[in-house]
């Protein structure tokens, strides 16, 4: 009878321990199946809802401003001058202009459209162009005369004009370069105009004068090809021509009358 009733209990501990086991377990496999689930790549589009625009680009219309590129690729531009080389076919040399309504004519074959092309994109066009005629033709393009960077500087500096932009300069730099600020100049409030795209420009007002007492050129703008540098008349030099400078020379100097 006594070792019926150990036996029982024995029993009874081992099937407690074995539902322990498995109330402890069923939570692990739920959480591992959970992370098993394929999840969705990305959400499905709500019909109606707003879609989202490529970076850098505005209008339809790609951008270097737009997209921050610090050093990219140049981009043809009317009158460019392109000599074309065929590693294997040298009958086929030529030299093209870009013409005034963006295309180039090419020996042999219709004209075709180069303007706003990259240098690699414009030898791959010319290849797919040249397949009916020549057998994947091995083509090397070399810019022989281009519209070189340049920025434009105006307003209150001592040279307005226009200056290539031969190295990586910024705003303050290049008011150096167009001479510097006059007496007349607004340092506080220099615009810098930057065209996007043909029909979008950008501006930005920077704080020369305090940027310069502060000796910090964190916010000084680098400079990009076609940039405008403007340089406002400060308030006291509008005014200026109508205080009556006559009258106040006889207070001023009143013994030399």
């Amino acid at each position: 009878m006594r070792n019926r009733l150990v036996n029982s209990q024995i029993k009874l501990v081992f099937h407690g321990l074995i539902l322990a086991l498995i109330y402890w377990a069923l939570p692990q496999v739920s959480e591992v199946a959970v992370a098993q689930e394929p999840q969705p790549a990305a959400a499905e589009a709500v019909p109606g809802s707003a879609q989202a625009t490529t970076s850098g680009e505005a209008g339809g219309q790609r951008s270097p401003a737009l997209t921050g590129e610090r050093r990219p690729l140049y981009r043809l531009h009317k009158s460019d001058v392109l000599d074309i080389k065929f590693a294997f076919e040298p009958e086929f040399d030529q030299v093209v202009n870009v013409q005034p309504d963006g295309f180039i004519a090419l020996k042999g074959l219709s004209e075709l459209y180069a303007e706003g092309m990259k240098l690699p994109e414009l030898r791959e066009a010319i290849r797919k162009a040249y397949l009916p005629v020549l057998h994947d033709p091995e083509i090397n393009i070399f810019l022989k005369d281009f519209d070189r960077p340049y920025f434009i500087a105006g307003g209150e500096v001592g040279r307005p004009g226009k200056y290539e932009l031969r190295a990586d300069i910024t705003l303050s730099e290049g008011v150096a370069l167009a001479g510097g600020f006059t007496e007349r100049s607004r340092h506080s409030q220099v615009v810098l105009f930057r065209r996007v795209t043909s029909e979008i420009v950008e501006s930005h007002v920077l704080d020369v004068k305090s940027m310069m007492k502060s000796r910090n050129l964190d916010e000084d703008i680098h400079l990009l090809p076609g940039d405008f540098i403007f340089v406002p008349q400060n308030t006291i030099s509008k005014i200026k021509r109508f205080l009556p400078t006559s009258n106040m020379s006889l207070y001023s100097m009143p013994a030399s009358f």
